[in-house]
């Protein structure tokens, strides 16, 4: 879906980041280093403050020396992140982007896309993309109140006394995991999770729902009670349910863009599918992540 943002300026005009952001020029967040770095003029100023505002209908606004032409079309796209690619734009160890996956087969939407909240370089599943930095700044910021569905493989079986202490929270260290580890420095009860056994086994599947999105939180949690995580794919996000293979990708509906938005300002959306028919879906069996193990799943009549 794609929909033209409005930018009124009000009597002080419009913030600059913003204007860099929906123009495509880059995330707000990575706009401002682009104003910190000198590299914006406005009216053949060159503006390094990061309260400068501007008027995107009447002032001149140039990025590395190039005229902006006004701001994009909002779009919005569902990603099916395989494992093996990190959720940024430039990767300084050169390891697979998520940008390689959507240009891999010529279908790269032609607008600057950016991602909304991470997925590390281990983990898998639904991604959403977008060049919207107003709806993506609101739904970082509004993080802890949109849910988030994760299928979670574990080594061992863990008892039903500790998935309890998953749902009700567990100490866990803030930092980076490979940092804390044996360290009791620095901890934070995690919120109550939904968690449940969706495949049983000696290596269990479990779907975990959380409000958070701590650093590798997931991992941390599990080996709390003493299980190390080996897989995690995110099958929910808010309103959206996974349902493209893995690579793939699709544009979101209006409605779906709609309830991102409710998210965003942290009313609670419900989904149109439930997640059980999602797991069955993302679960994988002996052909893991194999496209030919693929199915959608049904329309409903």
């Amino acid at each position: 879906m794609a929909k033209k943002p409005e930018l009124k300026a009000g009597p002080e005009g419009v913030r600059l980041q913003k204007i860099l952001a929906d123009a495509g020029i880059a995330s707000r967040r990575k706009s401002e280093e682009v104003i910190l770095e000198g590299r914006v003029q406005v009216n053949g100023k060159v503006v390094t403050e990061l309260g400068t505002r501007a008027n995107p209908e009447k002032d001149h606004i140039r990025v590395d020396g190039k005229l902006l032409q006004g701001p994009e079309e909002h779009r919005y796209y569902l990603v099916n992140k395989p494992r093996g690619y990190v959720t940024t734009m430039h990767d300084p160890e050169k390891r697979p982007t998520i940008v390689d996956l959507l240009i891999k087969d010529g279908k790269m939407p032609d607008v600057r896309l950016y991602p909304v909240g991470r997925l590390d370089y281990n983990s898998e599943g639904l991604l959403l993309m977008t060049n919207d930095g107003e709806l993506a700044n609101a739904l970082s910021k509004a993080s802890n109140s949109v849910e988030k569905t994760y299928l979670v493989k574990v080594a061992g079986q863990p008892s039903e006394q500790a998935i309890d202490q998953l749902r009700r929270g567990v100490m866990i260290e803030r930092g980076r995991l490979q940092e804390t580890q044996g360290a009791r420095r620095n901890r934070v009860m995690t919120a109550p999770a939904k968690v449940k056994l969706v495949r049983a086994g000696l290596n269990p599947w479990f779907e975990v729902s959380l409000t958070e999105g701590r650093n590798r939180q997931l991992r941390k949690m599990f080996e709390e009670i003493d299980h190390h995580v080996e897989k995690i794919r995110r099958i929910g996000y808010g309103a959206l349910v996974l349902d493209v293979a893995p690579g793939e990708f699709r544009e979101l509906k209006p409605g779906e863009v709609t309830a991102l938005g409710r998210a965003a300002t942290g009313k609670k959306v419900e989904r149109r599918r439930t997640m059980p028919e999602a797991a069955k879906l993302t679960v994988p069996g002996k052909k893991t992540g194999s496209r030919k193990a693929y199915k959608r799943p049904r329309k409903e009549v």
